[in-house]
């Protein structure tokens, strides 16, 4: 027998553990595989960011050196691109693609990519549902209100909504990190496989978020059914 404490309906969720800890290897180790992988134009990653930038007719974007450990991203308020050191001034495959790919983001905000103004509108919404749809979903658990079940469901729906639209953002903005760094020279065709395969890595960590939030509110609902 089981004991009373255990929640069956957590089983839902064991595919998408398996793929978010198989994501988060593969991103890992992919990157630093090609993080020794030097690409032949000798360009860093701070360099093919400043000229992917200035092809594209921006020149109001700040390049950042930032810490920690691919935490490269780009912040579209301060509309600054900030790398970690091992992208900034490496000149690796990985270096190259990531820098690309973060560039990429920042010229999706130029050209008001829809995608990214849909995922950007729904981001007050879905932070606070991440933080509060299952607190509010389990206080109507525990006091039987049908409306707080709810509430917890719609808020946290709005966060697999976000997930679910970061898809297509993060896909195109890897699409234009090959195409840009082949187009200008600063990989080779021969580079392009190892080059993408860092960037496919990195997105499927975003495809395993999206299954484990969408098991988790299939969850939810199946615990507010039988509530």
């Amino acid at each position: 027998m089981l004991p009373f404490y255990f929640d069956s309906s957590l089983i839902i969720l064991i595919p998408g553990l398996i793929l978010a800890m198989y994501a988060q290897f593969k991103v890992q180790s992919t990157f630093a595989r090609y993080l020794r992988v030097r690409a032949a134009s000798g360009y860093t990653g701070a360099q093919v960011a400043a000229k992917l930038l200035e092809e594209a007719g921006i020149n109001d974007v700040n390049i950042e050196q930032t810490g920690g450990h691919l935490s490269d991203h780009y912040d579209p308020k301060k509309k600054a691109l900030r790398l970690s050191q091992e992208v900034y001034n490496g000149s690796s495959l990985a270096s190259l693609g990531v820098a690309a790919h973060e560039t990429g983001h920042a010229i999706q905000h130029h050209n008001d990519y829809l995608p990214l103004n849909i995922r950007a509108n729904l981001v007050p919404v879905a932070q606070f549902g991440s933080f509060m749809a299952f607190p509010i979903f389990f206080i109507g658990l525990i006091f039987q209100s049908g409306w707080m079940l709810s509430a917890g469901i719609y808020l946290f729906t709005a966060v697999v909504l976000f997930q679910i639209v970061t898809l297509p953002v993060e896909f195109n903005a890897s699409s234009r990190a090959l195409v840009g760094l082949e187009k200008g020279g600063y990989i080779s065709r021969a580079e392009v496989g190892g080059t993408k395969k860092v960037l496919n890595a990195a997105a499927l960590t975003y495809v395993a978020a999206v299954l484990m939030s969408v098991l988790q509110l299939v969850r939810l609902l199946l615990i507010s059914r039988d509530d």
